[in-house]
């Protein structure tokens, strides 16, 4: 028996992040478990702090941080906060395969969803693909979801609708 207590929805609210969380509520309610949905923030200071000195990189850490935390906040319902028992998180960090792979052992995760570009040949190699590395190293299973694909959920009223 499949046991999910708690799902992960990591998004960088993309097309790709909202068909995760359209899959990320429907096996939240499936399985009564709750949500959290992750948004992990580029580290502008590990990364620009000595390019860009003029720049005060804690406040606009801070505003890109709030900013996520607003745009998490704005992506869940009513619903979502009651039933499902939605928990939204923002983490820092420059690597956000790392940072959902240690948000899912912290928060004993049981499933991570997360959208995929579907990059392939040069832009995988030189960009890599955040979701694959999530997948290789998470401590639970992955389920990756492209924006445009196979859609196998279907809306709430088809469901009801019984097969002759």
């Amino acid at each position: 028996m499949i046991l999910l207590k708690n799902i992960l929805v990591a998004t960088d609210f993309g097309e790709a992040s909202d068909a995760a969380l359209r899959y990320g509520r429907d096996f939240a309610r499936t399985f009564g478990a709750r949500l959290h949905v992750l948004h992990v923030a580029q580290n502008l200071m590990a990364q620009y702090a000595t390019e860009f000195t003029f720049v005060d990189f804690p406040e606009v850490q801070s505003k890109i941080e709030e900013g996520a935390r607003q745009r998490l906040e704005a992506l869940l319902d009513a619903e979502d906060r009651s039933t499902l028992r939605a928990k939204v998180e923002v983490r820092t960090s420059s690597s956000p395969a790392s940072a959902i792979v240690a948000y899912a052992k912290d928060d004993r995760i049981d499933l991570i969803i997360t959208g995929t570009h579907g990059r392939g040949g040069a832009s995988h190699f030189l960009l890599g693909s955040v979701a694959e590395r999530v997948a290789q190293t998470a401590p639970c299973p992955v389920l990756t979801v492209r924006s445009v694909e196979h859609e196998f959920l279907q809306p709430d009223a088809l469901a009801k609708i019984p097969k002759a």
